[in-house]
């Protein structure tokens, strides 16, 4: 079997398995909950059902390998949704909103210690986030932020000193920033993968390389794969990027754009001279967010939202390729980190990430079938939010009325985004404002009126503006 991955992180956790076996659907199966996608959520989702119902009989197919999606190849950065606290509160009200900013951070503490009692190493390192501000435009962005969090008693960020912004982030491009303790890096893939371990030992049965190829839903939901088939009670789709082909009623609640990656060969004594040698996670301010952190191994990463924007959401074929802005992310390392000029880049990675209208993700029923749920548009947070995503489903799936069932989160998308062609020519013309707003606010100089008002659609559709009031 060819282990080779595009994420490094995936080959890497591949690599360390043990006599790897992948188990495919070749036969004609009866279960009472299915899962179509091996992921985070997918295997969250699936191990929260057998804690509270072990009786159950659960199955879960990939298409892939566990972890091949966004799961294995993300940026390993935990981020709450506490930045984006004030778009959640506009849309879901503020009680629904602090459940998820309250939840996403405990998330942390909680994948950690699940790690730990079930012996998964995947490199946690909860140092903290830092988004800082790389000019003048973007000093003092969270101000605004900050009161509202404390408001509702739920801010854990602070400004700091442009010495001490320096200070943690090694780097003299940044003049502003805050931080908050909660949060941090891993390793995704190893989670991924030791998510999948823990699932089987629990009795889940899990079928890799077995594509879906249909289901109906009817009362009598049925799954086709290649060479089998399952036949069950209550149906979860958890294949975020891909959802909408199962599911083209949500064809216009998300778009589909690229998040680019590169990863450094091991560089540990350089990055112990700069002093690089946790995990804090540290974002510039702008809408098509840079964020960077080092490896245990000694390796950084830079990664960069919002290059390739997918016509009508496929899933094409170059987000399962190198990044075609590689020279481009070089470049930006190196304007963090001039000193860094000889460090080698080994590899470049993207994929796929599904943004949503509200820039959070929703929950919601088939609307034919109330017995098949799903979960879409992690919009960039998903490492943590995907834990929140199976407690969620978890309950869908079992009929409870708790505070996220009855939430707003799980009324299916609330914003959609207007038809193809016009989405994706509208996504393009406000990424190219954006990318000249920024580039015009690197160099101090005020951008154009068009730029600015343009940006302002990107803040209206989930980006977070750190830009200051």
């Amino acid at each position: 079997m060819d282990l080779h991955y595009q994420s490094p992180w995936f080959t890497e956790a591949l690599e360390k398995e043990e006599n790897l076996k992948v188990n495919e659907l070749n036969l004609n199966l009866n279960c009472d909950v299915c899962i179509i996608g091996g992921g985070y959520t997918g295997l969250w989702t699936a191990i929260k059902i057998k804690e509270k119902k072990p009786q159950l009989n659960i199955i879960l197919i990939e298409k892939d390998l566990c972890g091949s999606g966004a799961s294995g190849r993300n940026g390993g950065c935990m981020i709450p949704q506490s930045t984006k606290f004030q778009g959640i509160r506009d849309v879901v009200g503020i009680d629904d909103a602090k459940k998820m900013v309250l939840s996403t951070e405990a998330a942390v503490k909680n994948i950690k210690d699940f790690c730990s009692e079930n012996k998964i190493n995947a490199e946690i390192r909860d140092d903290g986030i830092l988004y800082g501000a790389t000019n003048t435009f973007h000093q003092g962005a969270f101000e605004n932020l900050i009161s509202d969090l404390s408001q509702h008693n739920i801010n854990s960020w602070k400004r700091l000193s442009k010495e001490k912004v320096q200070d943690l982030t090694k780097s003299k491009k940044f003049i502003d920033g805050y931080f908050s303790p909660i949060g941090g890096s891993l390793q995704p893939a190893f989670l991924v993968r030791g998510l999948k371990k823990k699932a089987e030992n629990i009795g889940i049965k899990i079928f890799e390389k077995s594509t879906v190829i249909s289901y109906n839903y009817k009362k009598d939901i049925h799954i086709k794969t290649k060479n089998g088939s399952v036949s069950c009670g209550k149906l979860v789709f958890a294949i975020n990027a891909w959802t909408s082909n199962f599911l083209p009623f949500l064809s216009r609640s998300v778009v589909l754009v690229s998040s680019d990656m590169i990863i450094s060969e091991p560089i540990k004594y350089q990055l112990q001279s700069l002093g690089l040698n946790n995990g804090l996670v540290i974002l510039d301010s702008n809408l098509f967010t840079h964020y960077s952190r080092t490896t245990p191994d000694g390796k950084i990463i830079l990664g960069k939202g919002g290059n390739t924007f997918s016509f009508r959401n496929k899933v094409i074929d170059s987000f399962d390729g190198p990044s075609t802005i590689e020279k481009l992310l070089k470049k930006s390392l190196l304007s963090f980190y001039p000193s860094l000029k000889d460090a080698k880049i080994t590899t470049s990675w993207n994929g796929p990430s599904e943004r949503t209208k509200t820039g959070f993700p929703f929950f919601g029923y088939h609307p034919k079938n109330k017995n098949i749920s799903y979960a879409f548009g992690y919009s960039g947070n998903g490492v943590l939010t995907c834990h929140v995503g199976g407690e969620i489903l978890s309950g869908m799936t079992l009929n409870e009325n708790n505070k996220w069932t009855d939430s707003n989160f799980c009324k299916g998308p609330l914003k959609n985004f207007p038809p193809e062609p016009f989405r994706w020519l509208g996504a393009m013309i406000i990424r190219n404002a954006v990318r000249r707003k920024e580039n015009a606010q690197e160099k101090e100089i005020n951008p154009k009126w068009i730029d600015k008002q343009l940006a302002k659609i990107a803040v209206s559709v989930g980006r977070v503006d750190f830009e200051k009031k």
